[in-house]
C-alpha cells in the first residue's frame, strides 16, 4: 500500500516535523501510526527515507483538527515516532510543536483569521489540558516574519504566546503523582511532578555534576545514563504510569542553581539523551517546581501574583511567566505562558513507502460487498480531486475515500490536482487509463458552469463514465460583518449609491463564487469589480476582512467566519431557506431572481471504463454515503448526502449542461472560445 498525502513541514519553537490536518492520514490509530513511521522515515538510525533528522528532536509529528470540545477551537494531537525503530508515542505532549499549531490550522482554513493577532484555544489530545495560543496575523493573514528571538534557533521570527491553563496533573491527574513533593529512589532525593508534561527531577550535585555539562558530556557518561534511566523506570511505576520502558515519559531533569533568584538551570532528557536546548513543556514543568516549595528545584518563597522566571538550558534560556495562587504548601500555579516562533518551510504531497504497511488482503479475506472474482480492483486506487488540499472539495474527498477502501478491499488516496479552474485534473482523468484505478471528484464548476463559459480540452459527458452523485452544498451571499448592511436590499442600494467602487471575489474563472456574482450583478443592474483569487480559501480571507464586499461561498467555506461573526449571510443561491440558517432568505425571496447555484459533488471514471467496474463502484460509493458517520460529517460541513445510479449521474449532466449554456446565453455572458 502507497500513499500520497498533504503534508506541510514547520520549525515549531525548537523543534520540527510534519503537521497534517487529521482527514489527511489513513483512519484509525494503526494505520495512522504506520503512517508516520513512514513520514519519518523510523525504520533506521539516519531516517534517510524519510522527514526526520536522525534526532527525537525532528521526528516529531503535529495531528490537526477541529475541536470535539465546545470550550476550544483546535485538537492537537502530538506524537513522537521512533529513531532507528518503527514505533509511535501519542503518551507525550510537545510545547515546541504547539507552537505550529495555530498558524497551520488557520492557513487551512479551519479558524477564521483576526485582523492583528488571533487568539485560539487547543485541546491538547494528549494530556486533555488548554492552551490559548495567540499568533500575528496583520491583515487577517499568518505571517512568520518577526523580531521575536527564542535561544536554539538562528533569526528573529513572529512571537508566538502560549498560555497553558490547566496542565497541571494533565496526565496523571495530579500535579505530584505520588502524592509527595519529595519522594526517596535508591537514596536520591526525586520530584515526580506533572505539568505539562511528567517529570522525574534530581538535583544534578546528587550525581556528582555541576549541572551545567554539555549534552554532549551527559550523553559520553554511559554509567550516569543507566542510573537515570533505572531513576526513571521506578519513578514511572511510583507515578502510577506503569512499565515505562516502552515509553518517553517521564522525562528525566537534572537541576541546579541558576545564575539569579528568579533563574534555575536545567538539563531536560528525551529520556536517553540529554536535549540540545529544552522542551517547552518540561520549562512549564522545571518552572512550577521552582515557583513551589518543597521539591527538589524549590526557590526563594514567593507572594501570590505573577512571576517572570528563567530557566536556563545548553542553548540559552526560556522565559517563563508563572500565576501563583496561595502560599507555603497550600500555593499553585495557575497559569504559565512563554513565547515561542514558528516557521513553515514547506507544504506539497508527502509520498509514504509502502514497506510500512501491512499487505492488502487476500480475496477471501475481504469484506462483504468486494467483486468476487477480484478483477477489480488490483491496485491502489487514485481519485483525483481538482482543488488544493484543505479546501472543501478536498476535504469531502478524503472523507469518503477513509470509507471507500474497505469497502473495494484496496487503499484508496486523494491526488489533488489544482489548477485551470478544474481543467488540469480532468484532463488527467478524461486520458487516464479506463480501469477504474483513476477516478475524478467532480463538481458543479468542472461538469456544468466551466463547459458553458469556456471552450476546454475535454468534454463532461463524452470524455467521462459518471458512477454516482456524493451531495449537494448550498450557496450563500456573504458580506464582510463590518460592512453595515443587513439586507439584499440594503445592499444593492449601497452597490447603487457608490457604483464601480465595490468588488466581488471570485474562486477562479467558472467557479461558483464567480458565476453567481456575476448573475446577481446583472439581475440587480449594479456595479461590482470582480477580483479573482486562486482558491475560495484566500478569497473569503479577504472579504472577512473587509477587503473585498461580496462572497459567493459555499456553506462549508463560510462557516467558520459566520461563527465567529467576521461574516453576515444575506442570503442563499438556493430553492428553499436552510435548517442551519432559519433566518436567511434566499434570494428570491428578497426579490432577486435568477441566481440559483446549489454545488452538487460526484464521482467520475474515465470513459470506456467497463460497466461491471463502474457497478462495483457504484454499489461501493453509495455504500459510504449510507455510513451514519459520514452522513453526519457531511452535515456538519454543510453538505447534503445524495446518492443515485451511473444512470441518473448521465441525466444530471446532461440537464446540466442544456441549463447552463441556457442561463450563459439569457444572462450576457460571453464564453471564453480560446484555450488557456
Amino acid at each position: 500500500m502507497k500513499l500520497s498525502i498533504p503534508c506541510v513541514l514547520m520549525r515549531a519553537g525548537t523543534s520540527r516535523g510534519p503537521f497534517f490536518l487529521r482527514d489527511w492520514l489513513p483512519e484509525g490509530d494503526e494505520a495512522r501510526d504506520q503512517a508516520l513511521i513512514g513520514a519519518i522515515g523510523a525504520s533506521d538510525p539516519l531516517q534517510l527515507d524519510g522527514l526526520g533528522g536522525g534526532s527525537t528532536l525532528n521526528s516529531k509529528v503535529a495531528i490537526v483538527s477541529r475541536s470535539t470540545r465546545t470550550d476550544c477551537d483546535l485538537d492537537y494531537l502530538f506524537a513522537q515516532v521512533g529513531v532507528g525503530h518503527q514505533s509511535v508515542d501519542t503518551r507525550p505532549n510537545c510545547g515546541n510543536m504547539l507552537s505550529g499549531v495555530a498558524p497551520f490550522a488557520i492557513e487551512q482554513g479551519l479558524i477564521p483569521a483576526q485582523d492583528g493577532t488571533t487568539t485560539v484555544r487547543i485541546h491538547n489530545v494528549n494530556t486533555g489540558s488548554q492552551i490559548e495560543v495567540t499568533v500575528c496575523t496583520p491583515g487577517g493573514k499568518v505571517t512568520y516574519e518577526g523580531d521575536a528571538r527564542i535561544d536554539g534557533v538562528a533569526g528573529t521570527a513572529a512571537p508566538v504566546l502560549l498560555n497553558f491553563l490547566d496542565a497541571w496533573g494533565a496526565v496523571t491527574g495530579q500535579l505530584f503523582p505520588t502524592g509527595q513533593r519529595i519522594d526517596t529512589i535508591e537514596g536520591l532525593d526525586v520530584t515526580c511532578i506533572d505539568a505539562a508534561m511528567p517529570l522525574m527531577m534530581l538535583r544534578a550535585s546528587d550525581l556528582g555534576l555541576t549541572g551545567r555539562e554539555r549534552p554532549a558530556e551527559l550523553d559520553a557518561n554511559v554509567a550516569l545514563l543507566a542510573r537515570i534511566e533505572a531513576l526513571r523506570l521506578q519513578a514511572g511505576l511510583r507515578m502510577g504510569l506503569g512499565d515505562v520502558s516502552g515509553s518517553v515519559v517521564p522525562k528525566p531533569v537534572l537541576v541546579s542553581a541558576g545564575d539569579a533568584p528568579n533563574s534555575i538551570t536545567s538539563r531536560y532528557f528525551t529520556p536517553h539523551k540529554c536535549h540540545a536546548s529544552h522542551a517547552v513543556t518540561g520549562a512549564i514543568g522545571v518552572a512550577t517546581a521552582f515557583a513551589l516549595p518543597g521539591t527538589v528545584a524549590s526557590g526563594v518563597a514567593r507572594p501570590p501574583g505573577r512571576h517572570p522566571l528563567v530557566v536556563l538550558h545548553p542553548a540559552g534560556q526560556i522565559d517563563v511567566e508563572v500565576e501563583l495562587d496561595g502560599t507555603g504548601d497550600a500555593a499553585t500555579v495557575q497559569s504559565a505562558a512563554l513565547v515561542r516562533t514558528a516557521r513553515k518551510i514547506m507544504h506539497g504531497m508527502l509520498h509514504l513507502p509502502g514497506y510500512v504497511f501491512p499487505p492488502a488482503p487476500a480475496a477471501n479475506d475481504a469484506v462483504p460487498g468486494v467483486m468476487a472474482q477480484r478483477q477489480f480492483p488490483q491496485r491502489e486506487v487514485h481519485v483525483i480531486v481538482p482543488t488544493s488540499a484543505g479546501g472543501g472539495n478536498d476535504t469531502m474527498a478524503r472523507t469518503l475515500v477513509r470509507k471507500l477502501g474497505p469497502l473495494l478491499g484496496q487503499s484508496v488516496v486523494v491526488d489533488n490536482r489544482a489548477g485551470a479552474n478544474g481543467s488540469i485534473a480532468c484532463e488527467y482523468v478524461a486520458a487516464a487509463q479506463p480501469d477504474g484505478h483513476t477516478l475524478m471528484f467532480g463538481y458543479i464548476a468542472t461538469h456544468g458552469i466551466n463547459p458553458a463559459l469556456q471552450k476546454l480540452r475535454y468534454d463532461p459527458v463524452a470524455d467521462f463514465a459518471p458512477i454516482g452523485l456524493i451531495g449537494y452544498s448550498p450557496t450563500l451571499l456573504v458580506v464582510p460583518a463590518t460592512l453595515g448592511v443587513d439586507s439584499v436590499e440594503d445592499l444593492v442600494r449601497l452597490l447603487r449609491e457608490s457604483p464601480g467602487r465595490m468588488s466581488y471575489a471570485s474562486a477562479g474563472e467558472g467557479t461558483v463564487p464567480h458565476f453567481a456574482a456575476e448573475l446577481f450583478r446583472l439581475q440587480t443592474g449594479s456595479q461590482l469589480q470582480r477580483v479573482d483569487f486562486s482558491g475560495a480559501a484566500p478569497a473569503i480571507a479577504d472579504v472577512a476582512n473587509g477587503l473585498v464586499q461580496v462572497m459567493f461561498p459555499s456553506l462549508f467555506t463560510a462557516q467558520p467566519y459566520l461563527r465567529s461573526g467576521r461574516l453576515k449571510a444575506l442570503a442563499v443561491a438556493g430553492p428553499t431557506r436552510l435548517p442551519a440558517l432559519p433566518d436567511v432568505p434566499t434570494l428570491l425571496e428578497a426579490g432577486v431572481s435568477g441566481v440559483e447555484m446549489t454545488q452538487w459533488y460526484a464521482l467520475f471514471a474515465p470513459a470506456k471504463t467497463p460497466p461491471a467496474v463502474v457497478r462495483q463502484l457504484n454499489t461501493a460509493l453509495n455504500g459510504v454515503l449510507k455510513d451514519p458517520e459520514i452522513v453526519a460529517r457531511m452535515e456538519a460541513d454543510g453538505a447534503r448526502v445524495q446518492t443515485s445510479t451511473p444512470g441518473q449521474l448521465h441525466d444530471l449532466l446532461m440537464a446540466e449542461g442544456e441549463r447552463w449554456q441556457g442561463v450563459v446565453r439569457q444572462a450576457g455572458l460571453r464564453p471564453d472560445l480560446s484555450f488557456d
